[in-house]
């Protein structure tokens, strides 16, 4: 573990343990194991992992100060088994993770095993309205449109839930198209990591 990486995760992430810094390394290397077989991040991205994904997803524990998560679309981890791995130790934290495609979700109770903070939820999102009940952080990276992502998270975050979400360099055009529907506060949160990324954190969510 070098010092460099150390310092790039506390950059966005703040003050991080050497022990927590080891187990997103660890989780790192789960990531370009299983994707030798299932698509859990673009190859032409494995070498940017730390970087490009790891990181981009640690800076939202900055954003929030809550102990009970839901990451939707959890695909290979991002944002939420790295959320997961960082705020392990926190009193009382607990994250959802949902992710419909079974080999993903196989992954994801592999690489979190040992954080039992963390349920991951092999089914579309939909299925898991009844299941998950109550939320407090709604998260999503790279998983749709910003009128179809407040749509699916809805029932979440009409009660209350705040949302984080990543977006890239046509958030203001996703904005203004979920406005069609939707009203909602919106906070924009400029990536510590991607240049033309974006932290889109919604409250208040309702429809027109």
């Amino acid at each position: 573990m070098s010092e460099e990486r150390i310092a790039s995760l506390r950059e966005v992430a703040g003050d991080v343990s050497r022990e927590t810094a080891e187990r997103l390394t660890e989780f790192e290397a789960r990531v370009r194991h299983w994707s030798t077989r299932i698509n859990l991040a673009a190859p032409s991205q494995l070498d940017q992992l730390w970087r490009r994904h790891i990181l981009d997803s640690a800076q939202l524990v900055r954003f929030a100060s809550e102990t009970r998560w839901l990451d939707l679309g959890s695909g290979g981890g991002f944002p939420g088994a790295v959320v997961a791995i960082l705020l392990r130790d926190r009193p009382e934290f607990h994250i959802d993770l949902v992710e419909s495609n079974r080999k993903k979700a196989a992954f994801l109770k592999t690489a979190l095993v040992a954080c039992p903070c963390a349920r991951v939820h092999p089914m579309r999102i939909e299925e898991a309205y009844p299941i998950v009940k109550s939320t407090q952080i709604v998260t999503a990276r790279a998983l749709a449109p910003l009128s179809d992502l407040l749509r699916l998270a809805a029932p979440w975050l009409t009660s209350g839930a705040r949302g984080l979400f990543h977006k890239g360099r046509d958030y203001a055009s996703e904005i203004q198209q979920a406005r069609d529907a939707w009203r909602f506060d919106l906070i924009e949160h400029r990536s510590m990591v991607d240049r033309e990324g974006m932290i889109l954190e919604i409250s208040n969510l309702g429809v027109r």
